[in-house]
């Protein structure tokens, strides 16, 4: 079984706890507005590697998973998007002692059976919510909300521990009033542990000028960083 991955990024310090190998596999379906990686869209593309590959790679960096109590966690793009791929690795790296981490917003076209294979073998989630409002996600990703939403309840029926994390766009998503709704939606969920929120940036925007794609937020700043923090305590000061 091949996989594709478009690029691994050692010592990571965001994306789970501990430090962190990131790998971010190929494909997404999703199109979303404040995406920074639309390099990773396209699917079948990348470095093949088979799960024992891959986790000879990872198992490199175990020194720094012990001392940090970190380990490794699988982004995209859309981890979801290959899911068999996905399911043999996390098994693996579960069966290594690793500690896994899927960042996720949740999409995929697998089964039932297949997505408990993967949640089965996953220390933590990162459940990235693009928008709790099935209108306002679709405008954003161009997808519906159902699919997120199915996955999400799946990963509370396992028992999965969730940290949930929200992009804030300056004049968008950083009002009291949108802030309030995702403190209450994320309250209706079983695990959560924390929510983070994060400020959004136009680090990515010249990679939709070296595809030729428009980029679709063009002209909106980049979120303040010391604002989000504020935010952050003040919504949720739990997470901090």
């Amino acid at each position: 079984m091949n996989g594709y991955v478009h690029s691994i990024e050692t010592m990571g310090l965001v994306d789970g706890p501990g430090i962190r190998t990131v790998v971010f596999l190929a494909g997404c379906r999703l199109r979303c507005r404040f995406c920074h990686n639309p390099d990773t869209w396209a699917e079948g593309q990348g470095q093949v590697f088979t799960p024992e590959s891959l986790l000879k790679r990872l198992q490199r960096f175990r020194t720094y998973y012990r001392a940090s109590g970190g380990g490794v966690t699988f982004s995209g793009g859309e981890p979801l998007m290959q899911p068999g791929f996905l399911r043999e690795t996390l098994r693996l790296c579960k069966e290594a002692g690793i500690h896994t981490c899927l960042d996720t917003a949740g999409v995929s076209e697998a089964d039932e059976g297949t997505l408990r294979g993967i949640l089965e073998n996953t220390s933590l989630v990162l459940f990235d919510v693009k928008d709790y409002d099935p209108a306002r996600y679709r405008e954003l990703t161009g997808q519906p909300i159902d699919c997120s939403e199915r996955f999400i309840g799946l990963v509370q029926q396992m028992g999965v521990p969730i940290w949930v994390r929200q992009v804030v766009r300056p004049g968008v998503n950083d009002t009291e009033s949108y802030l309030e709704g995702l403190r209450a939606y994320a309250g209706r969920m079983q695990g959560v542990e924390r929510v983070e929120l994060l400020p959004y940036h136009i680090l990515g925007a010249h990679k939709y000028e070296a595809m030729g794609i428009p980029y679709p937020l063009a002209g909106m700043p980049p979120m303040d960083p010391e604002k989000c923090r504020a935010l952050q305590e003040k919504y949720f000061p739990a997470s901090t």
